[in-house]
């Protein structure tokens, strides 16, 4: 942000910051927590705390310390931060949005850094992983919570190495799923309401994630891989059987589907099922305006059945209450994918090779536990949301410094997520106030032909300056 810009805006940071008063004991603190922030809102280059503080005249042990061993609570700032959320985002069509994002970092002392994929170079490299959940309502955003991806192998299960990094022994690895579920169950407890969820494929692969948010009452619109595996039709469930042991003589789990010879009943894959099940192929597509970006009207088409998830073990996993599954697919937009009908031999190399790769239209799978009451569009609206968590990271990144942090303790990277946060809540709530974004979600109430509105960034420098 410009310093122009920023100087015309500090009486309602001041007034923001208020807000978290209770939350520091010490006027120092208080003090450190305005300049922390104003650096991260600054046009500055590197947003570490050396920097920030260099900026505004402070020693850098100051601001190391408030953020590592200043006796602060940082629960009652997430907490306070929610309570504001609640406050300005408690709209019924609010959409919460779950995924992760990389930290590219250099050597080995960043609380849960490895050598992992990193989404932000593309490649296998040294990063630390987060885990956020967003919230869009109408034409706001903001990063409702965060938490560390502890690795398992390289840190969960070296304990001495977490305490040097001051990873309390109850933060152990966690999958990223149920880090989300935890996320989404924390700031529900203090008050944030959403309408719907939605979530890439990582997270909607796995069935207990999906049935997590169903028994927690949460509706969702979320993308699944090809291979999820479930029914159009509910199979026959045995409870129990008269033969308690199968044929090599292990007892038999129940209740477990009846699978009949030639493997009727048995749970098949998304893909197979949008392409095979009668469900799918009796009913033809319906095209949907999803936006107009720099190049058109960005159309995709649809169509669903009732589905059905497998949970539990692949042998003995039994299908949950009637769900819905959506196959959508992009009207122009292809991508290269390898073909499997044809794959290279020793015999005639070079002409197989040249058949291993082909181009296809975007497919994406999403799985909902709407009622059928609520119409595909608006599922589909809420499937297409997930591009605000991404802008966000941008914005977050570029204008916040969320990846800039230089830690070598957990509370000081829990810290840093959460007052990020809290300057990510100012700058939306800012710029949106003086018209700095142009326009809101997408309209897919109807089908392609009545259009739709664009959805922009954020953009803070272009919109402040």
């Amino acid at each position: 942000m410009e310093a122009a810009a920023l100087e015309g805006l500090l009486p309602e940071l001041d007034r923001h910051l208020a807000r978290f008063r209770d939350c520091f004991s010490r006027k120092e603190q208080r003090a450190s927590l305005r300049v922390l922030v104003r650096g991260q809102l600054s046009g500055l280059e590197r947003k570490s705390l050396e920097p920030i503080a260099l900026e505004f005249g402070l020693p850098p042990r100051n601001l190391q310390q408030f953020m590592s061993q200043a006796g602060w609570d940082h629960d009652r700032v997430r907490a306070k931060t929610h309570e504001i959320i609640r406050e300005q985002f408690d709209e019924a069509d609010s959409v919460g949005i779950i995924d992760e994002t990389y930290h590219a970092k250099k050597g080995d002392r960043t609380p849960g850094v490895q050598r992992q994929w990193c989404g932000t170079k593309g490649t296998t490299d040294n990063c630390t992983v987060t885990v956020h959940l967003a919230l869009a309502a109408g034409e706001s955003r903001c990063l409702v919570d965060s938490d560390l991806f502890l690795p398992e192998e390289s840190w969960s299960n070296h304990r001495d190495r977490c305490r040097k990094a001051g990873i309390p022994d109850e933060v152990v690895y966690r999958p990223k799923w149920r880090i989300a579920l935890e996320l989404f169950d924390r700031s529900r407890g203090n008050g944030v309401r959403y309408g719907w969820l939605t979530f890439d494929a990582g997270y909607g692969m796995h069935s207990d994630f999906l049935t997590g948010l169903d028994q927690r009452g949460a509706l969702y619109v979320g993308e699944v891989p090809g291979h999820l595996p479930g029914w159009t039709k509910p199979p026959p469930v045995m409870l129990k059987e008269h033969a308690s042991r199968d044929r090599t003589g292990h007892p038999r789990a129940f209740p477990r589907v009846k699978v009949l010879p030639g493997g009727m009943h048995k749970a098949k894959s998304v893909e197979s099922l949008t392409r095979r099940s009668p469900a799918f192929r009796s009913q033809g597509w319906t095209p949907f305006h999803v936006k107009d970006d720099s190049c058109g009207p960005v159309v995709w088409k649809a169509k669903e059945a009732s589905f059905h998830l497998r949970t539990g073990g692949r042998d003995v996993g039994t299908p949950t209450r009637a769900h819905r599954l959506i196959i959508a697919q992009s009207v122009l937009e292809t991508r290269v994918v390898k073909d499997r009908t044809h794959k290279p031999n020793a015999k005639n190399k070079k002409r197989r090779r040249q058949r291993a790769v082909k181009r296809e239209l975007v497919t994406k799978y999403f799985v909902s536990n709407a009622p059928m009451s609520v119409p595909l569009a608006r599922l589909l609206k809420v499937a297409f949301t997930r591009w605000v968590v991404e802008r966000s990271f941008q914005d977050a990144k570029g204008e916040l410094g969320l990846s800039h942090f230089e830690v070598r303790t957990y509370t000081s990277l829990i810290r840093h997520l959460i007052l990020t946060a809290v300057s990510f809540l100012f700058l939306s709530r800012a710029l949106r106030r003086r018209g700095g974004e142009k326009g809101g979600a997408n309209d897919l109430s109807t089908p392609a032909g009545d259009g739709a509105a664009d959805h922009p960034g954020l953009g803070p420098r272009e919109a402040l300056v």
